[in-house]
């Protein structure tokens, strides 16, 4: 009994102490950011705007934040606006690529696409979704494995990855 009693009032306390010193380290060398929000805007004029509950900078790439709770708004010169929603995201401060992932939402004029991974790319001009994608708009909805879209032509191209399996489009009429 008095070991018992010796152990817990000596070795006990230092160990509590020892993970009180850790979690005050942690705390100090965090690199969390709250309420994260980027703004650019290219050289034709269209503007990207990204927010996030929160960001967390990569140590070893300081131009590389993961978000969480990503909202991005674009507004590209003669078109309407484009919003994106996600749970997660990448976001390169340096070229402003960002990467959304789970729970993919973009909405744009009467158009709803959802999927699971989106790569958007302002340098190339790019939106890549992927993983379970559906479109959906008045009239149609449409499944696929995949939908590229150029940001400035609009064009797009939608496809399955097995060749045998075909892109599913039913009418809403």
């Amino acid at each position: 009994m008095t070991i018992y009693f010796t152990y817990s009032k000596y070795f006990q306390k230092n160990k509590n102490s020892i993970v009180e010193e850790v979690k005050e380290d942690t705390i100090y060398n965090s690199n969390i950011i709250k309420d994260v929000k980027y703004t650019t805007k290219d050289s034709d004029g269209n503007e990207y705007l990204i927010k996030a509950l929160e960001g967390e900078i990569d140590f070893s790439n300081p131009n590389i934040i993961y978000l969480t709770t990503v909202y991005a708004l674009i507004k590209l010169n003669n078109s309407e606006e484009v919003t994106i929603f996600s749970d997660y995201g990448k976001y390169n401060s340096e070229n402003y690529d960002t990467i959304f992932s789970k729970n993919v939402i973009i909405n744009y004029l009467d158009n709803k696409i959802t999927g699971e991974y989106l790569d958007f790319s302002l340098k190339k001009n790019s939106m890549l979704i992927s993983r379970n994608v559906i479109y959906s708009n008045t009239d149609n909805t449409l499944k696929a494995d995949v939908m590229e879209m150029d940001i400035k032509t609009k064009d797009t191209k939608i496809f399955m990855y097995e060749n045998e399996k075909k892109v599913n489009i039913k009418s809403k009429n």
